[in-house]
């Protein structure tokens, strides 16, 4: 039920989210010390901080974590939860872009 209310995915999409974010190694301790929150409690954590304007504060109330715990969560999930890296072309920095405003 909090799934779905606080990230608009469905059971099965977060499921699938959460298959990938372990197979990226996203079930690791941090700094020789388990998690005081399950793998998919921090990916529902991250999911609600992208979905939301929750400040680190809230989703540390909301998740019974410090604030410190929050950031930390995000900071560790957060990259693994791109669907895939891209890569830059290497004249990226040598070329001119146009953003027409309108």
């Amino acid at each position: 039920m909090w799934v779905e209310t606080f990230t608009w995915l469905r059971v099965t999409q977060f499921a699938r989210l959460l298959k990938l974010v372990r197979e990226r190694g996203g079930n690791g301790t941090l700094r020789c010390r388990p998690w005081s929150l399950s793998l998919a409690e921090r990916e529902l954590m991250v999911a609600v901080y992208y979905r939301t304007n929750l400040t680190t504060r809230q989703l540390g109330s909301l998740f019974g974590v410090s604030s410190s715990t929050v950031c930390q969560v995000i900071q560790r999930l957060g990259p693994l939860l791109a669907l895939e890296p891209v890569a830059r072309p290497a004249d990226a920095a040598d070329r001119l872009w146009i953003v027409e405003a309108r």
